[in-house]
């Protein structure tokens, strides 16, 4: 039998939760050793159970509040504006008896993100607005905004693959950064952006596409390298899929370096890193720019304010408690276990209750939805970093 005896409910949840993060059912399957069958049953006993269902026996159905129907949204707004003082709790009651028998009602968590997405939620004054993200913007200013991306990956003369990562200042249009990676993966991209804001400081946004390392396929597309971002108080900017020319300046500039660096390539990375170099000094010092009237980027760009000290602390002060995210992207709530997220493990979030065994969930100063006790699972709401949530695969 392809499942360990000791560890099923373990092994369940691995399953389920890589899933949720993306992963496809086919490449899980094979690699747990079960049928796509088997695999299909176990992730929709979780939607329907929750956590609960990956236990060797179920528990009573719940609805997936994320598939709701259209007629009972509206059914739910059209009850609050009925009964404008009351709260998911009794909302919950009154929608049953409306429904009637054997109409799966959502649960409470579910109502109230319905409410909350519609503006029929209200926030105390004391909180602070939650963001829901910004179109993109034009930079007033050197380090407003920071553009970045991959330069098309070309070979080297030894047949190994560069990955170019670029950075530039949207405004000076200055070439901050052009690194020659092996790949994609995360670990040296943290490195580069590392050094890079411990010399230059912190821009205010960062702008990028919406591939990996930038962007995930796990809650509202956040990745690792994105989480750090925000932690640093670094506002994300996403272009559109299939729109690079709303990136246009940073690839303008790419078109410039393939044509100046990589035709022919180097024989290997170092040559080619030395390459980058001259030419982010030539761009940068000596290369007039139009747009900038025939100044270089030099004399328009300035270090930025904002020095890069490290993470600072997480504090919710306007929360009932605190909680961090477990390696698995579990926490424990009421000493039951709510799974929010793996890409925001060993984060720090805050947590408020909003009606009875309703919480709203909160990284930083963003809400990231709400959380029912009996379904213990994350209601998402509308997108609070600005771009939208991936499709469930």
């Amino acid at each position: 039998m392809p499942w360990r005896e000791s560890t099923i409910m373990e092994e369940r949840f691995r399953f389920v939760t890589r899933h949720l993060e993306g992963e496809s059912m086919a490449t899980l399957c094979r690699e747990f050793g079960i049928s796509r069958k088997t695999g299909h049953k176990i992730f929709a006993r979780y939607k329907e159970h929750g956590l609960e269902a990956l236990r060797d026996q179920s528990r009573r159905p719940r609805r997936n509040a994320n598939r709701l129907p259209m007629p009972v949204e509206a059914q739910i707004v059209a009850l609050k504006r009925e009964k404008p003082h009351w709260g998911a709790r009794k909302l919950h009651e009154l929608l049953a008896k409306r429904l009637g028998p054997g109409v799966p009602v959502p649960v409470r968590s579910t109502i109230h993100a319905v409410l909350d997405r519609h503006g029929l939620v209200e926030h105390p004054r004391a909180r602070r607005p939650r963001a829901t993200g910004t179109p993109l913007g034009d930079a007033l200013a050197p380090n407003d905004i920071w553009c970045t991306d991959f330069k098309g990956e070309f070979r080297l003369g030894n047949g190994r693959w560069c990955y170019p990562l670029t950075v530039t200042d949207q405004l000076a249009r200055y070439l901050l950064l052009c690194e020659a990676l092996e790949g994609t993966r995360e670990a040296p991209v943290f490195t580069a952006f590392h050094r890079l804001f411990k010399e230059r400081g912190l821009p205010a946004a960062m702008r990028s596409d919406n591939g990996v390392p930038f962007a995930g396929r796990g809650l509202y597309g956040l990745s690792p390298l994105a989480v750090w971002w925000l932690r640093l108080g670094i506002r994300l900017e996403r272009i559109a899929p299939g729109k690079p020319q709303q990136n246009g300046r940073h690839e303008r500039m790419h078109l410039t370096l393939k044509q100046e660096t990589c035709r022919p390539a180097a024989e290997n990375a170092l040559q080619q890193q030395a390459r980058f170099d001259a030419f982010q000094e030539e761009f940068n010092t000596e290369r007039p720019h139009e747009a900038l009237d025939m100044k270089t980027p030099a004399e328009v760009y300035a270090p930025s304010p904002r020095p890069y000290t490290g993470l600072p602390e997480l504090e919710y002060p306007l929360h009932d408690q605190d909680i961090v995210v477990s390696s698995s992207g579990v926490i424990g709530l009421c000493g039951r276990p709510v799974f929010i997220s793996s890409v925001l493990a060993g984060q720090r979030l805050g947590l408020r209750e909003v009606e009875p065994d309703v919480w709203l969930v909160s990284f930083m100063h963003y809400d990231l939805g709400y959380v029912d006790l009996e379904a213990r699972t994350l209601q998402t709401i509308d997108n609070p970093f600005g771009a939208p949530p991936p499709s469930p695969s």
